[in-house]
C-alpha cells in the first residue's frame, strides 16, 4: 500500500464543508494509477481491487457513489478542501495524516515492501534507489546511506531502473511483482522491508456520520469473507 508523506501545514484549507452540508453523491478519489489496487481501464475507468470494494461498501452502506481520479501529491489536501469525499487509494493509515483527516478500520493488512532492480548484486545500502514522491518508501531510503531518486508515478521509478538511472526501485511488493512476472530484464530482490501499516478510507475528520457508515460496511464484508475473497482475487496482501 502506497504511503503519502505530508506536513499539516499543507493542508490548511478554508473552511470545507461537510459531505451532509454539501452532497447527496459520495465521490470517491483514487489515484487511478496504482495496479492492482486502481487502474484506469481500457474504457478509461477506475477499475481494480478498490473499484471492486468501494463499490461494495457503497452497496451495503446504500449509498450512491461516483469515483474521481486525482494526483497522489495532493490526493489528501484536494479530500480536506472538498473536491470529493473519500479517499480510496492505497493509503497507509498513519499518525501523520491521521492529524488531518480520519480513517475507517484497514481494508487491507500491512503490505511488504520489495525491490525491483535489473540484476541480483546490487548494493541497496549505497547505491540509488528510485521510489515514487511522497511516500513512506521514500522517506526509509532517504534515512539509509542510499540516494534516493524520487519520481511523480510509480512506473516513472520503474522506468528509471530500466534505464540505468537508478539501481533499484522500492514500492509496494504488490505493485512491483506483476511487473517482475512479465518483464525479463528486471527481477524482484529478495530483502523486503515491513514500513507501511493497512490500508484504509480517508475522510474529512467533519464526516463522522459518513465514517460509520463506511465502516460498519466494511465490517461487514470482513464478517462474511468477501473482502478476503477480493484480497486473493486481486493478490494484495494476507488475508484477515
Amino acid at each position: 500500500m502506497k504511503n503519502l508523506i505530508f506536513t499539516t501545514a499543507a493542508l490548511a484549507v478554508a473552511g470545507s464543508m461537510t459531505f451532509a452540508d454539501a452532497h447527496s453523491v459520495v465521490r470517491l478519489g483514487t489515484e487511478g494509477a496504482y495496479p492492482p489496487y486502481n487502474f484506469l481501464n481500457d474504457d478509461g475507468e477506475v477499475d481494480g481491487f478498490e473499484r471492486e470494494v468501494g463499490d461494495e461498501i457503497c452497496a451495503r452502506a446504500e449509498l450512491t457513489c461516483e469515483w474521481v481520479t486525482n494526483e497522489w501529491d495532493s490526493i489528501i489536501p484536494n479530500l480536506v478542501s472538498g473536491n470529493y469525499d473519500v479517499i480510496i487509494a492505497g493509503m497507509s493509515i498513519t499518525d501523520e495524516r491521521d492529524e488531518v483527516i480520519d480513517f475507517s478500520q484497514g481494508y487491507t493488512q500491512p503490505d511488504p515492501s520489495a525491490y525491483l532492480a535489473m540484476s541480483a548484486d546490487v548494493d541497496l545500502a549505497n547505491g540509488v534507489i528510485a521510489a515514487q514522491t511522497g511516500t513512506i518508501q521514500a522517506a526509509f531510503v532517504a534515512g539509509t546511506g542510499a540516494t534516493l531518486l524520487e519520481f511523480a508515478t510509480p512506473d516513472e521509478s520503474v522506468a528509471a531502473v530500466k534505464a540505468g538511472e537508478a539501481d533499484a526501485v522500492l514500492a509496494d511488493k504488490s505493485f512491483l511483482a506483476p511487473i517482475a512476472e512479465s518483464d525479463a530484464e528486471v527481477m524482484l530482490l529478495d530483502q523486503e522491508e515491513l514500513i507501511g501499516g493497512g490500508v484504509g478510507l480517508g475522510v474529512r475528520e467533519s464526516d463522522g456520520e459518513l465514517l460509520a457508515k463506511l465502516d460498519a460496511a466494511i465490517t461487514s464484508m470482513k464478517d462474511d469473507g468477501t473482502l478476503n475473497e477480493l484480497i486473493a482475487k486481486w493478490g494484495v496482501g494476507e488475508p484477515f
